[in-house]
């Protein structure tokens, strides 16, 4: 197959202290190559390396250190369409995991809102070796990513200029479908939070830590399982409630956590599924899932309950969809939200078992609160 021949987006010349605050300081230049050929250049803030992966784009305003420390993001390259990130630092408390997961970070200005490393996103960056770029125009490039679906892109290292190697590069980033994330960022051992409540299961697909605190702030005695947690562990006696969490990647390669959910909904005892648990529950039905064109990744998704509709602001991060249609009806579970902008199923529930899935973030607060009632019908 002959090499694609890169395609130069026009950018207005612009300094690199003009893109990325000089209290951060930038390391070069650099590009950022997509696998059909198209190739914006940029000034380089992160780690010093390459990055590459599915390119996705999110458009919230705030939000970006949750963003960049949430695991669903695992090996991909985020790409931020509101131009000033860095305006409110970051407070260590809020990171959704114990370090950032996302291969690289595309952003329009690195602004520094604050002072102090600890204190800025970028810093947490560099020590785990993300790539991050400014300077190009992220709302072109979304544009793009509209109208081509979902694309391989890389971050070149800082000094790394030459078009046609960059395009090569980003052509060889690993298929996202075929890759499994969840072994990546599942803790290794059980864990519990809480010494008293009603004991609930969380097993760990690469949850966030508001979860946890959704979870113990209502009562419970939180207990995180891995992935690769059996039956037996998630239905133990002494457990009233399994959670399954959101988490990266495609649910067709996690056959593990399928069977799980299976079990848990013979079982019988509440279950609550997020976002990729909402997905795992589905196939546990029998349903299909697909990948979303380009995916849902924002602050601002609206939502429609179908019994009451009610509409909610949603956060979201998921690149596939469960496809309603498929779900067997023999299997008791109905499509119960509904995304407004696209259609696309948000939720399911079970006509006779106390089981709920949602293929949003009730612990993300876009509405502010809209979606918590979540935690409390669980």
């Amino acid at each position: 197959m002959p090499p694609t021949a890169p395609r130069l987006v026009p950018e207005l010349p612009l300094p690199a202290d003009a893109v990325v605050d000089p209290r951060i300081g930038s390391s070069g230049p650099c590009l950022l190559a997509l696998e059909d050929g198209t190739v914006f250049r940029g000034v380089a803030f992160g780690a010093a390396e390459r990055g590459g992966g599915d390119l996705v784009v999110n458009t919230s305003q705030t939000g970006y250190q949750e963003v960049c420390t949430d695991p669903s993001y695992a090996g991909q390259v985020v790409v931020m369409t509101f131009p000033l990130i860095g305006n409110h630092g970051r407070f260590a408390d809020d990171d959704q995991s114990e370090r950032p997961w996302l291969n690289g970070l595309v952003v329009g200005h690195a602004t520094a809102g604050v002072l102090g490393k600890a204190r800025q996103i970028v810093h947490l960056l560099r020590s785990q070796g993300v790539a991050a770029i400014a300077g190009l125009g992220t709302r072109t490039l979304a544009r793009h990513l509209r109208e081509s679906g979902s694309l391989r892109g890389l971050i070149t290292a800082p000094g790394e200029t030459e078009p046609e190697t960059a395009v090569a590069a980003a052509q060889a980033v690993p298929v996202w479908e075929e890759q499994d994330f969840v072994s990546q960022v599942s803790a290794l051992t059980p864990y519990e939070v809480g010494d008293r409540g009603p004991v609930v299961v969380l097993v760990d697909l690469g949850l966030k830590t508001n979860i946890v605190r959704s979870l113990h702030r209502r009562g419970a005695r939180v207990r995180v399982l891995p992935h690769t947690a059996t039956p037996e562990q998630v239905l133990a006696p002494d457990v009233e409630g399994v959670v399954i969490s959101p988490g990266p990647g495609d649910p067709g390669v996690l056959e593990g956590p399928v069977a799980l959910a299976e079990a848990v909904v013979r079982d019988g005892r509440p279950l609550l599924g997020i976002c990729l648990g909402h997905q795992i529950v589905a196939r546990a039905a029998g349903a299909r899932t697909q990948r979303l064109r380009f995916g849902h990744h924002a602050a601002n998704h609206p939502v429609r309950d179908e019994g009451s509709g009610r509409v909610t602001v949603t956060a979201q991060n998921h690149e596939v969809e469960v496809v309603g249609e498929s779900i067997p009806e023999a299997s008791g579970f109905f499509v119960s939200q509904r995304n407004l902008n696209d259609g696309s199923v948000e939720g399911l529930r079970h006509h006779s078992l106390p089981i709920e899935t949602v293929q949003y973030h009730p612990e993300g607060s876009p509405g502010p609160l809209d979606a918590a009632e979540v935690f409390d019908r669980f």
